[in-house]
This record gives C-alpha cells, sequence and structure tokens, in this order.
C-alpha cells in the first residue's frame, strides 16, 4: 500500500455575497510510497503548500473538497478529529518555512520539544525530557542538554530549523511534509539541513514530501517531482528528467528562470570605461562592529571590512549566517554605529545619526535598505499603495495626488504587481508579493545607493527573476549602485560585477564574480562553492 495517495483532490472556497466561488485545487494526483521522497515544485500561489497542508487536514474555513488523500490508509478529508489527532502524532508531521512562527518565543526549547510527548504520548516528564535530548543530538545540535534551557532569539535560522525538525520527529512519523525548509538558509547550513533529513529519511525508512520553488534543489534531493500551476499538476517525472528535459513550456521556462554557478558568458561585466575605473558611489574603508554579550563576552561582528562600489555597479556579499553580512549593511545603511572606519556616499561621509528632519530625509535620498522580512518592513494597517504613496510624497512634497497615484502603480507595476494589488493590505499578499512592494517603496525614492539584504531569499524562481530585472532595469537607466548581499550564488553571479566573501566578520576573497565562482582561492569560498545543491548523474531517467 502506498504511505500517501492523494486522488482527484479538488478544493473550493465559498463565494462571498454577489461573487462566485473560487476552486484552488484542480484534481490532484500524487503519491509517495516509504523512503521516498518526493517533490512539489512551482511559483508562489501555486498551490504546493496548500496540497501539503491537506495531508495533515489542515484546510481553509469552510473550504468545499472532493477526490481522497489516503494517508497510511486512513483518508484525511473524511477522517473524525480523533482519527487527525491520532494520524498527527504518529502517522505524519510537518515542517514549516519559518521556524520562528512556530515556537513560542517565551518558552524554552524544551518545552516546546516536550509538550507533545507529555500531552500527546502521557510520557512522564522526566522521560520526555530525555527524549527530547535524544532528538536534539539526532538533528545534530552540539549542546542538547544546555539547548534544552534556551530561548527561540537565541538560536541561528539554521539551528532554529534543526529544532523544529526534532520536533516533527518525535512521534516517529512515516511521513515528513517539508515547506520550504531550506528557502531561507545559507547554502552550507542548507546542506547541512539537507543531510540531517536525508540522514533521518534512511534510518526510519520515511517518506518525505518535499516543497521547493528550487527546481535544482528538488533533483539534487528527490526522487521524483511534481510541477504545479495555478492549481494543477502541469508536470511530472523523475527529478533529474524534469529538470533537465522538461516537457511542459512552465516547466522549461521554470528551469531558465533557476539561477545557476555555472559561469556561462553572459555574466554581468564591470563598468570600466577606457581602462578606467569610475570613483566609488559608496567607499567603505576599515569598518568594525564588536558587540558586548552578557554573560559571554564580546562578539566581533565585522572585522576591519573594506569595500568600494563604483557608479552603477552591485557588489555581492555571500558568506553563512552570522558571518556579519547583515551587521556590514545595517552600519552602511546607519542602523548600527560602527565601533570605527568611515563610510561615505557620493562623497559624503556618514558621521554618526542624521540628527534632524532634514538630515534623515537627505540620508535617506542617498542610501536605501530592501531587508530580507518583507511583512515586518510594512505596516500591516496600511494598503501597499499607501506605504509607495507616503514614501514619494515624503521624498517629492510638492507631487500632485494623481500623478503620485501614477507612480505609484508604474513603480508597482515594475515589479510585477497590477493595480488591484495597489488596495490590498501586506497580510492578503504572499511572501514574494510583499517583497516586491518593498523593492518598489525603497526604488520610489530614487536613492543613490540600494541594499538588498537577502531581499530574494523568499521568492520564487520566476518572480526572483522578474525583480532581479527590474533591479538590472533601473541600473541601466538611473545608475543605480546595488550591494546586494545574499546566500544564493547564483543570483550573486547573475546581478553582480563583483564580489566579496565573508567569514566570522572578516572579508576572506574578493575579486570580480566570474573569478571567484571559476577559480576560487579560499578554502572558505570553496566550501559555499561545493555546498550549492547539483542534480545527482545516477537520477537521470
Amino acid at each position: 500500500m502506498t504511505l500517501l495517495d492523494i486522488s482527484g483532490l479538488t478544493l473550493d472556497l465559498p463565494a462571498p455575497k454577489h461573487s462566485t466561488g473560487r476552486r484552488l485545487l484542480h484534481g490532484i494526483d500524487l503519491a509517495v510510497a516509504d523512503g521516498e521522497t518526493v517533490g512539489l515544485v512551482g511559483e508562489s500561489g501555486s498551490g504546493k503548500s496548500l496540497t501539503a497542508r491537506t495531508v495533515l487536514g489542515l484546510l481553509p474555513d469552510r473550504a468545499a473538497t472532493s477526490g481522497s488523500v489516503l494517508l497510511d490508509g486512513t483518508d484525511v478529508l473524511t477522517a473524525s478529529r480523533a482519527e487527525l489527532k491520532r494520524l498527527r502524532l504518529s502517522t505524519a508531521a510537518m515542517i514549516f518555512q519559518d521556524p520562528r512562527a512556530g515556537i513560542n518565543p517565551m518558552r524554552t526549547i524544551g518545552d516546546h520539544l516536550t509538550e507533545a510527548l507529555r500531552l500527546g504520548e502521557r510520557r512522564p516528564a522526566a522521560e520526555a525530557r530525555a527524549r527530547a535530548v535524544e532528538l536534539l543530538a539526532a538533528v545534530h545540535l552540539p549542546h542538547p542538554e544546555e539547548h534544552l534551557r534556551q530561548y527561540p532569539h537565541e538560536f541561528s535560522g539554521g539551528m532554529l530549523q534543526r529544532v523544529m525538525i526534532a520536533g516533527a520527529l518525535a512521534g516517529s512519523p512515516k511521513l515528513l511534509v517539508c515547506d520550504e525548509p531550506t528557502t531561507a538558509l545559507d547554502v552550507t547550513t542548507q546542506a547541512q539541513i539537507l543531510d540531517v533529513l536525508a540522514e533521518q529519511r534512511q534510518e526510519r525508512a520515511m517518506g518525505m514530501l518535499f516543497i521547493t520553488h528550487d527546481l535544482t534543489l528538488a533533483a539534487a534531493f528527490c526522487d521524483r517531482v511534481y510541477v504545479m500551476r495555478e492549481g494543477k499538476v502541469i508536470e511530472k517525472g523523475t527529478a533529474s528528467r524534469v529538470l533537465r528535459q522538461p516537457e511542459n513550456p512552465y516547466t522549461q521556462r521554470l528551469v531558465a528562470a533557476t539561477p545557476t554557478i555555472e559561469v556561462t558568458g553572459d555574466e554581468p561585466r564591470s563598468h570600466v570605461v577606457d581602462g578606467v575605473v569610475r570613483p566609488p558611489v559608496l567607499d567603505v574603508h576599515d569598518l568594525a562592529k564588536t558587540y558586548q554579550l552578557r554573560g559571554r563576552g564580546p562578539l566581533r561582528a565585522v572585522a576591519g571590512a573594506t569595500i568600494a562600489i563604483p557608479a552603477g555597479e552591485a557588489l555581492g556579499v555571500v558568506g553563512e549566517s552570522g558571518s556579519g553580512k547583515s551587521t556590514l549593511a545595517r552600519m552602511i545603511v546607519g542602523l548600527e554605529q560602527p565601533d570605527s572606519g568611515t563610510v561615505s556616499i557620493d562623497g559624503q561621509a556618514q558621521t554618526g545619526k542624521p540628527r534632524t528632519r532634514a538630515d534623515r530625509l537627505r540620508h535617506a535620498r542617498r542610501i536605501q535598505m530592501v531587508f530580507q522580512d518583507p511583512y515586518l518592513s510594512l505596516d500591516p494597517r496600511m494598503s501597499v499603495g499607501r506605504a509607495v504613496e507616503d514614501a514619494l510624497r515624503l521624498h517629492h512634497p510638492g507631487l500632485g495626488a494623481a500623478d503620485a497615484r501614477s507612480q505609484v502603480l508604474t513603480l508597482l507595476g515594475q515589479v510585477g504587481l497590477v493595480e488591484a494589488h495597489a488596495q490590498a493590505l501586506p497580510r492578503t499578499l504572499s511572501g514574494g508579493q510583499r517583497q516586491r512592494v518593498a523593492i518598489a517603496r525603497a526604488l520610489a525614492i530614487e536613492p543613490a545607493v540600494l541594499v538588498m539584504d537577502e531581499a530574494t531569499s523568499a521568492l520564487d524562481v520566476s518572480v526572483q527573476a522578474q525583480v532581479l530585472e527590474v533591479v538590472s532595469d533601473i541600473r541601466r537607466d538611473r545608475g543605480l549602485t546595488v550591494l546586494f548581499i545574499s546566500h544564493n550564488l547564483g543570483v550573486v553571479r547573475t546581478v553582480c560585477e563583483r564580489t566579496v566573501v565573508m567569514r566570522s566578520g572578516e572579508i576572506v576573497e574578493s575579486g570580480r564574480t566570474v573569478d571567484l565562482l571559476s577559480n576560487p582561492q579560499h578554502a572558505y569560498t570553496r566550501l559555499l562553492l561545493d555546498s550549492v545543491p547539483r542534480a545527482e548523474p545516477d537520477r537521470v531517467a
């Protein structure tokens, strides 16, 4: 018997008054066998996560379904509440994309891991604690006993994702559903998490449904792949076959939009005219920052960083979590004050925090930042059109209402959004759509320098390609200078003329992006490149 067998699954949302209902899933057929990893691939809104959630009976309110979702022989769609509880305790578990959203920040890691064991399996507290330590050791966290007493804010993203995996494994599930579990992780941490998942799959003969927007990752990790678009499965097959020989035009476009670290000759070229390098728009010299941590001593976040970006160029900053990339960016933007070193933008030295309103506006026109999490940078009570319009009017006080609205729609259109999105609240948009709003708002000010801190890490490959093309067009039209922070080396290859590699607060290698990718000199750079997922030859059909 197949571990998971989805057959003819449809899902409809009820119609609001004076409108027709919406069908979100259209006759989905999908199967996962014991010990098999199946990838579910597609862009935002394709129905991947919705399909995966039906496996555990996590349906939208008042959703109407048809077809069947057989999990270890039990139809989830018709199961009683008691049967669903049993399935979630011992048959299937789910790992979500954002681990911080799934763990109560006010409770310790030990509380999080032992709660299900104590309440669901009725284990004594001492036995639950011993099991939690065993689970943390299984996912290769270094100090399991100590970690039980810690809180989520004390963990990096990769460590917290391991905690989520440990929690999902607590009930020894037969099927593990992974919803974009490595999307926001750097390549070395991603490789570690995938190793943990593969190890647990092998030890437990566990089936896995792995949702991702990265076809290359799916080809490296999965046995078979289903490609979804607009709630339909449009292609399926072995992972490598779908990646290397896609049949559906949409799949072909996804493959074409997937960034790669292979040097192809179409990388952006340095803006050098007649052998003369343009003077830098952003000039950073010997920047340093050390944090004093209570009970732990000093933490050197950035040590002696020096970079310079000529007008119109893009500089990539790569490195794993904790390497100092974001701290460097925050000091350049002025959100953190350096202990030493200098930052100059357009020849103007940045000295201390801007004190007056005029100083703050002047500084904002020089440099803008797009953050990794767009939901935290947008006011949840304000429509996205209003958010962009407020930025326009703040820096162009003479702009009329009609002209402001026209420019808002133009900016939203440039990042792939339509007029209807202008009236939407951030919570009604997908993560990718929210990130495009954040980029549009930053570009509305027409800054000399745009800092993008992992700004495309949560986007699917087709939307990411659109956003990067927008940034490329604006660079060409306005001479925009970009500091691009990313853990995705393939994206850096397509965007940045030059790249610096950071580790433990230091720049360990710098140079032309093509040189770093084709002939890395530092051992750490080679480690980053070796951690990039690649399709395995033995998976070819």
